[in-house]
């Protein structure tokens, strides 16, 4: 197993691999996986307060609301699955369906002893050409990220392709996130979470046309089995949407206990 989970990092590490990341799944990943026999639902709600107008046969951002449907189930003690579904909803045009995306994801095991937690998670998927003119793309997403006391550090330097759409000659795009948080009680952890897109890794794009979010934000962890994150961001730059508001609500099913009776 740890051979394999070598190859596999190491096969992230070199093969080109979408656009930015979107304001569908707004989140810094961090290292754990979800447990075996475990699944995890969770509801990203973001709200476009002040976004894009949009382009001929480009759906606009402002005023938008994204709803996102993520399942991620435990494959082992090393590993998940996670489905999304993207949706869509805006005044006079409904709820939409936006796209469908697969994520597989591995980390480094404990027994390791690294001294920092590690993981790497590929994303693929497609989007409906109103919503994203690169409809098929690919992602992988390096994660680091460390606890020290109530001190917490992530990391997240993605890098995306398009594999069907007007950006497949630009190659990869580097989309890095990160976040720092800070526990003031077991159950409160306020945190600043940050989203970028430089473009082409080969050509990278002037300030003007990065993509760039600053999020401050708050998690409850008010039980093992729930999580809920609230933050509102800022786009500085002129190809950023300007205003977003973000949540995510999160649930735990544990059918390892179900599991271990029948057993």
């Amino acid at each position: 197993m740890k051979l394999l989970l070598c190859v596999f990092f190491a096969f992230g590490a070199v093969v080109p691999w979408s656009r930015a990341q979107g304001n569908y799944e707004i989140q810094v990943y961090a290292s754990d996986t979800v447990p075996a026999h475990n699944l995890m639902v969770e509801v990203h709600s973001n709200f476009t307060a002040v976004g894009q107008r949009g382009a001929p046969g480009l759906a606009a951002t402002n005023h938008a609301e994204h709803e996102t449907l993520e399942l991620t189930e435990g494959v082992n003690a090393w590993s998940e699955l996670g489905f999304y579904v993207f949706t869509d909803e805006q005044s006079g045009q409904g709820v939409q369906w936006v796209g469908d995306h697969l994520r597989p994801r591995v980390r480094a095991p404990e027994r390791w002893h690294w001294p920092l937690g590690a993981s790497l998670s590929t994303e693929v998927g497609y989007q409906r050409a109103l919503f994203s003119p690169d409809t098929w793309t690919w992602e992988i997403r390096p994660i680091l990220d460390k606890q020290v006391g109530p001190w917490y550090f992530a990391v997240n330097p993605a890098l995306e392709r398009t594999f069907h759409g007007p950006d497949v000659s630009k190659g990869l795009d580097f989309a890095p996130a990160a976040q720092i948080s800070y526990d003031f009680t077991k159950k409160v952890t306020g945190a600043i979470e940050y989203y970028g897109d430089f473009g082409d890794i080969r050509d990278v794009s002037s300030l003007h046309d990065q993509q760039l979010q600053i999020f401050p934000a708050i998690d409850l962890n008010l039980s093992p089995q729930w999580e809920f994150n609230f933050g509102v961001g800022i786009g500085p730059t002129a190809a950023t949407d300007r205003w977003i508001i973000k949540a995510i609500l999160g649930r735990r099913f544990d059918w390892g206990k179900k599991h271990s009776k029948q057993g």
